[in-house]
């Protein structure tokens, strides 16, 4: 396979090159092709997190988040940590 790079992506792979960030041309496509195979991976699995949670509403179980839910979720973290912390230096002691 050959790839034609603009003029543009040829100079910023030799400057790369220059800096010692890359080997070689072909070293800039094989990165461009790794962080796309990245990128797309985590779209998949971002996509998957959508469905898992569309279907989780679907079948009733999610939460509704409020004003006031938030501010009772806050209220109950801090309760929670304030616990831990109440327990970690009771262990000290």
């Amino acid at each position: 396979m050959e790839v034609q790079l603009t003029t543009d992506q040829l100079a910023f792979a030799r400057r790369a090159m220059e800096a010692g960030r890359l080997k070689s041309e072909e070293g800039a496509v094989e990165e461009a092709l790794w962080l796309w195979e990245q990128r797309e991976r985590r779209r998949v699995e971002l996509q998957a997190t959508i469905e898992d949670s569309r279907a989780a509403l679907a079948r009733g179980e999610g939460r509704s988040i409020t004003e006031e839910s938030m501010r009772a979720l806050s209220a109950e973290v801090r309760e929670r940590g304030r616990a831990r912390l109440i327990a970690e230096l009771a262990q000290r002691r």
